[in-house]
Formats: structure tokens, sequence, C-alpha cells
């Protein structure tokens, strides 16, 4: 794609809306909401990279309730022209259809590439890339599993979605801690992009699920983008068709990991 002058392409992910109450989730949608209407007015297209709730299931004729000022701001950019496409992460994996048709939202559940302006993007949540983590990758291919998930649709909605709810709360969601940078050698997704390096060209790998924000370079043509959060950080990643940066929403740009 080849933008067209003055438009720009937006990133962003991890709102985990849902945690930790209603009350705290409610004004980060709320932000979230503002921010989306502001950048509509220069983007091209919109990446909305995982984790956007702390859980989601859909059921054949139900869906979690809330998130009305979210998905109705989204159905109205797409409405209007501007695109946006949907990666699911490890806590909004169970998909189906409703985004495709409610919102005619591409969502895809593994990492793809796209071009901008003769800019390489490698784009994915990032759960299960890299080495390590094996415990988590197993409980991936069984969460993935059709069984799996028909077993769980067979569950009433209130029972399913309680269940879900404290299994979510358990995981890291919407009330965590201040993430600390590993280093280089110690940051899976940083792995995981130099092993992609290898095989084919990318400009910038652009992750979420690591709630940390960084831009770390991993060449002198190359850049791993980690979106970070908007729980904490407030983070997101804006390309201008020549340059991709990544900024804090709120002003915290000074926790932003450079390297």
């Amino acid at each position: 794609m080849q933008l067209p002058p003055g438009k720009k392409v937006y990133f962003l992910s991890d709102f985990h809306l849902g945690a930790p109450n209603h009350e705290k989730s409610l004004e980060r949608e709320r932000l979230i909401v503002r921010f989306l209407e502001e950048v509509r007015k220069d983007a091209a297209v919109i990446f909305i990279v995982g984790d956007v709730f702390d859980f989601w299931y859909e059921y054949k004729h139900v869906v979690p309730k809330g998130y009305v000022r979210l998905l109705g701001k989204w159905a109205e950019i797409v409405d209007s022209g501007i695109p946006i496409h949907f990666f699911v992460g490890n806590h909004d994996m169970w998909m189906k259809d409703y985004f495709q048709k409610e919102l005619n939202t591409p969502v895809y559940y593994e990492a793809r590439d796209f071009t901008f302006n003769n800019a390489q993007f490698h784009i994915a949540h990032g759960d299960g890339l890299g080495p390590g983590d094996h415990g988590y990758k197993a409980l991936k291919k069984l969460f993935r599993n059709p069984i799996a998930q028909w077993g769980f649709g067979i569950l009433p909605p209130r029972v399913g979605m309680g269940l879900a709810d404290y299994f979510s709360r358990k995981s890291r969601g919407g009330d965590h801690g201040e993430e600390v940078f590993h280093g280089a050698d110690n940051e899976w997704l940083i792995t995981y992009s130099r092993e992609v390096l290898q095989q084919k060209k990318v400009d910038y790998f652009v992750f979420g699920h690591r709630h940390l924000p960084i831009d770390f370079r991993l060449s002198d043509s190359s850049r791993y983008i980690n979106l970070g959060d908007w729980v904490i950080y407030f983070t997101y990643a804006v390309f201008d068709g020549e340059q991709l940066e990544l900024k804090s929403y709120t002003g915290m740009d000074e926790k932003i990991v450079r390297g």
C-alpha cells in the first residue's frame, strides 16, 4: 500500500478491557475512544494488535456485554472508510466471526507481513513466538483446539464467563506492575525477530503482548517495536510513510525502552 500524502498508519495493543474492575476499565475505554477519534483525521489504516479484552468468547448468539463505546467508535471509523486490522491476543483468542460481520474487520491469528511505502512490516500479537515459554505454547494449542472451544461453548454463559473471569484475573491483565527489560539476549521476541531476519528482509517488527514499550534496533535497517499497553504506558506507534515512531499518549515517553 502506498500511503496518500499526509496519511499515517497507527498501531496499538493490550487494552485489557474488563480488568481489573468496571470503573478502571471504563476509564481506559473512554481514553482509547478519544485517541481513536483524534487519529482518524490522518489515519490511512489502524492496526489493533491483540488483548483488547481481558477475556473474550463468542457463543453462537452471545458475546460479552460492555465495551459499547469502543465497538461503536470502531464501527464508525471502519464505516467512514478507514480500515482497522485486528490480531487476536492470548486473552481474546476465542474470536469467531463477530468482528468480521459486525465491524467489517479482518481478524488474524498468526503473524502477517504488510508493506507500506516499500517498508516491510512483520506484525503479530507476539504470544508463543520465540524460544521458551513451553507451558504456554502447549496451553495455546489446547485453547485453539476446536474441540476444546466447543466444550467451553456448551457451558451456560453465566458459568463460562465466570470461569473465564477468574482465570483472566490470575493471568497478567489489567492490574499489573511496570515491566522490566531483560536485555536483548533474554527478550524472546527480539530473538524471534533476529531469526526471521535471517530468512527475509523486514524493516519493522511490531508486536504487543510484552506490556513494555520497546524500540530496539536490530540492525542498520531493521527495528523491533513492542507497543507496550494501555494500562500503564498508553503507548502506540505511528508510521508517517518514512519513519515509525513509538509514543505515549499520556506523556510517558521516558518510560519507553530504546536501544
